[in-house]
């Protein structure tokens, strides 16, 4: 089954990906950009059968476009919201766009007769504010925001998850008694390869170890998806039975700095010479820290470790990711291919 889906942020990196296979499986989707001037230039990135995607022009912090978005939609892949690349002085700048964001997309898919409405969340609303935190979290756990040092995109996700879960308990249900059916897919670190120098924010972290500007591994770590395996779990989710009120956990493997600067060294060869594979001392990211709000983000993920249980997506979806050594390595090519990164 296909039919019109609407995909929001259709600027972003996963949204790029998502309406990629969803028109190769045959959907029509529109999608959202906050811009139309973006609007040749993401077709020639997309390369895409442009018969079946429009682009329309609306805002998460405004209503204007959203109607005309969403008309004659069967599904919603909500992936549009904000995602700083480095420290933000009022959490509100985050927490406000991604929360009313959501309820706006949700309250303009209702009112437009919309299914299924998929939500792009992040495990930053799952394993962070716990005490005492563990190893392996799963779609249960929630992340709690007013813990004292939560960084404001954890506390965004957080929120906006919650508010979106609230308003479809309370508004969901159509005129005719039907729900439309509301899920999440809550992703670790995406990366993979990159469609153009514009990349995202998420890829920054290969990007300066590949350059060596990152000096080091501090001893920290992420779990890390494929960007085109959280496209194909987000369509999976589009049409699998039984989503309503489902989290899905899209992650591989929990890696430290020092094993990615490892797998890239190893893999890239002579293209790999600028990565630095040394550790950094706990000591001097805590110093850095007082001078950088970036830094300052991570000094509380020192020495932690945060596995991200993702055999619930495979159970219910079938969805299986792609080695972590691939996805490391396709990332590191294409930002060396856009001219990104100069390894010469």
């Amino acid at each position: 089954m296909s039919g019109t889906v609407l995909v929001t942020g259709g600027s972003g990196y996963i949204a790029g990906y998502t309406i990629r296979q969803l028109i190769a499986e045959g959907w029509t989707v529109r999608t959202t950009v906050r811009s139309m001037t973006r609007e040749a230039e993401l077709r020639g990135l997309l390369s895409v059968d442009n018969t079946r995607l429009s682009f329309h022009e609306a805002d998460l912090e405004n209503d204007a476009g959203w109607a005309e978005a969403v008309a004659g939609c069967t599904h919603v892949a909500h992936i549009a919201s904000p995602f700083p690349g480095g420290g933000v002085r009022d959490p509100q700048d985050l927490i406000r766009p991604a929360r009313d964001g959501v309820l706006r997309a949700l309250r303009f898919a209702h009112d437009a007769g919309v299914r299924r409405f998929v939500m792009t969340s992040s495990s930053a609303a799952i394993a962070y504010g716990h005490v005492p935190d563990r190893e392996i979290y799963t779609e249960a756990d929630w992340t709690n925001p007013d813990y004292p040092g939560t960084p404001a995109y954890t506390q965004s996700k957080t929120i906006a998850e919650r508010a979106a879960r609230d308003w479809i308990k309370a508004e969901g249900r159509g005129y005719d008694g039907t729900k439309m059916e509301f899920c999440t897919v809550n992703p670790v670190m995406v990366c993979g390869p990159v469609m153009s120098a514009d990349y995202s924010t998420s890829v920054m972290l290969i990007e300066k170890i590949l350059s060596g500007s990152l000096g080091g591994a501090p001893d920290f770590g992420f779990g890390v998806v494929d960007v085109r395996d959280v496209a194909d779990i987000h369509v999976r989710a589009l049409l699998a039975d039984n989503m309503a009120g489902e989290r899905l956990i899209a992650s591989g493997p929990f890696l430290k700095i020092v094993e990615i600067a490892h797998i890239l060294k190893e893999r890239l060869g002579p293209q790999g010479r600028k990565i630095a594979t040394r550790k950094i001392p706990d000591f001097l990211i805590r110093f850095a820290a007082l001078f950088s709000p970036t830094v300052a983000q991570v000094t509380g993920e020192l020495g932690k470790t945060r596995n991200m249980d993702a055999s619930h997506a495979r159970d219910v979806l079938g969805w299986v990711p792609r080695p972590v050594e691939e996805t490391l390595v396709d990332c590191a090519r294409s930002l060396i291919e856009h001219g990104i990164v100069r390894v010469n």
